[in-house]
């Protein structure tokens, strides 16, 4: 069996170091490199998008909000058009960087607040697909499982990644419970690690309340911003690797 880990990762920003970058990228397939708006810089960027390439790890733009104050966790109403054209903004910036690295962005991964809302709007979610498919048609639109994102990448004609949370508790809606909530993100590697291997495992993700909510899933994300991720991710590849489940990079699970 195979999977897909992907992170998001480069989002320090200037003098200010966020996450271990360096060292969870040798434990990953994928990255989803922030691209200037919620964190991170020109800099930061080409850093991550080297550190991907010495660890054969596939690179991925991580656009969010214009909001590096709030992290880009906070909603920003704005018109689909608008959005739209933001996202491939920061795709564009990101291929550019790439691309004078000898490196290629092959996946879209939505951050934050924008993620949450694209993830039950459909307008939002159209408007996140557009941006990609006009920056280029064959990348891969990384889309919460059961999320109106998945319905319109497939809309639009582009490849989508079902993806579920390494790091992040759910919802019977089959949504991240809210971060407001002390007990959203998972923090204990073991049970981080039992999370993902049962999700492969019985195709389902399970809720706080126990229940099962069928899921067939190309990736799972860990957000690189939290203290945990390492120890947590260490965990997690283990268990993986006791089960017989191989981490590659995003564009192998289309193959």
């Amino acid at each position: 069996m195979k999977i897909n880990i992907n992170a998001d990762i480069g989002e320090s920003y200037g003098k200010f170091v966020v996450g271990n970058d360096a060292e969870l990228m040798t434990m990953i397939g994928s990255a989803n490199v922030a691209c200037g708006m919620h964190a991170g810089d020109p800099t930061i960027m080409t850093r991550t998008v080297r550190l991907a390439l010495e660890n054969g790890v596939s690179i991925g733009a991580h656009p969010g909000f214009n909001d590096l104050w709030g992290f880009g966790r906070r909603q920003i109403r704005m018109r689909p058009l608008d959005l739209e054209y933001l996202v491939t903004y920061q795709i564009g910036a990101l291929q550019a960087l790439a691309a004078a690295q000898g490196a290629k962005v092959t996946h879209v991964k939505p951050h934050g607040a924008l993620n949450n809302m694209a993830h039950i709007d459909i307008d939002y979610a159209l408007a996140i697909g557009r941006g990609i498919k006009a920056a280029n048609p064959d990348l891969i639109y990384v889309a919460n499982t059961g999320s109106q994102m998945t319905e319109a990448g497939t809309q639009l004609g582009l490849r989508v990644a079902n993806e579920a949370y390494v790091d992040r508790r759910y919802d019977d809606n089959g949504r991240m419970v809210s971060r407001e909530l002390d007990d959203a993100v998972i923090h204990d590697p073991a049970i981080a690690a039992r999370q993902v291997v049962g999700i492969v495992q019985e195709g389902a993700i399970t809720s706080i309340t126990g229940r099962r909510i069928p899921a067939n899933i190309h990736t799972f994300c860990i957000h690189g911003d939290e203290p945990t991720a390492v120890p947590v991710m260490r965990a997690v590849r283990a268990e993986l690797a006791k089960a017989g489940i191989e981490i590659v990079a995003l564009p192998a699970m289309f193959a």
